[in-house]
């Protein structure tokens, strides 16, 4: 028998689809149940039922709530060793393409695809190519399209660039303004930013390259696997798919779609 959190979660998950369009109900529970715990205190509010009565009539407790939900914990350059993998895997097959095309899923506020779009510089790649970095965060995607990130953050940055594989000096690529460092305009002009759910959206464009890391293990098997579904119909002939450190597609349903390229830092390619 299900303990009344969660069923209330379970009813505020289904509240959330049919008010606002954003499905959660394939989200793993314990994730859910952590999160949602903790947007009700932070919002103050004495139950979870009184958070879905709040979040049903006003729109804005629902934004609120999103931030709670959807954000995770992110930097730049985050698991360097994933990066030299890219470098070392990735970068000599897209350098064969005359244009490239890269997908981020789930981007949240942008750290991952600034990293993306760094790193095709320094290789001479980043001309010929459109990022792609979705979210279904509108606030998420805001933050990230300003560029803007925390001054204190950039020693951590800093650091896990140079791990990266980094030729130049971090600091080259940003300038200190708005109180936080604005990074360069022209890697953000390679990167379109967009509202797109792994949950209920198709594909949007055929990519070389999908980077998703750190969002599956939010997902339960079913929406697990629809995930690598959408990467997998999105990507071209032998385009390469990156996950997360905690994240496989062993025992997945598209376990035979995929080889891995560098198993450790979960890098895989289409295997067609």
């Amino acid at each position: 028998m299900a303990g009344l959190a969660e069923i209330e979660i379970r009813l505020l998950v289904e509240a959330i689809h049919l008010r606002y369009g954003h499905d959660f109900r394939d989200y793993t529970l314990a994730s859910l149940k952590r999160r949602v715990l903790h947007a009700q205190q932070k919002m103050g509010l004495p139950t979870i039922t009184a958070l879905q009565e709040r979040v049903l009539h006003e729109p804005a407790a629902f934004a609120e709530l999103l931030q709670h939900l959807t954000v995770p914990v992110t930097g730049m350059f985050r698991d360097p060793s994933y990066f030299l993998a890219l470098r070392r895997h990735v970068v000599p097959v897209l350098r064969t393409y005359p244009s490239v095309k890269v997908w981020v899923a789930g981007c949240s506020t942008g750290e991952e695809p600034y990293s993306l779009a760094i790193l095709l510089r320094e290789e001479g790649l980043l001309d010929r190519t459109i990022l792609y970095a979705t979210d279904i965060n509108h606030g998420s995607l805001d933050k990230a399209r300003q560029g803007i990130f925390p001054l204190d953050h950039m020693q951590a940055f800093t650091r896990d660039y140079q791990r990266a594989g980094g030729t130049r000096s971090f600091s080259d690529y940003y300038t200190a303004a708005y109180g936080g460092a604005l990074f360069d305009r022209t890697l953000r002009e390679r990167i379109t930013f967009a509202d797109h759910s792994l949950a209920t959206d198709a594909v949007f464009s055929e990519t070389h390259f999908v980077s998703c890391r750190n969002v599956l293990i939010y997902f339960n098997r079913r929406l697990q696997d629809r995930a690598l579904g959408l990467f997998h119909e999105s990507l071209a002939r032998r385009g390469f798919l990156g996950l997360g450190a905690k994240e496989t597609l062993d025992f997945s349903a598209w376990s035979d779609g995929f080889e891995a390229v560098s198993r450790p830092e979960r890098l895989y390619r289409k295997t067609t």
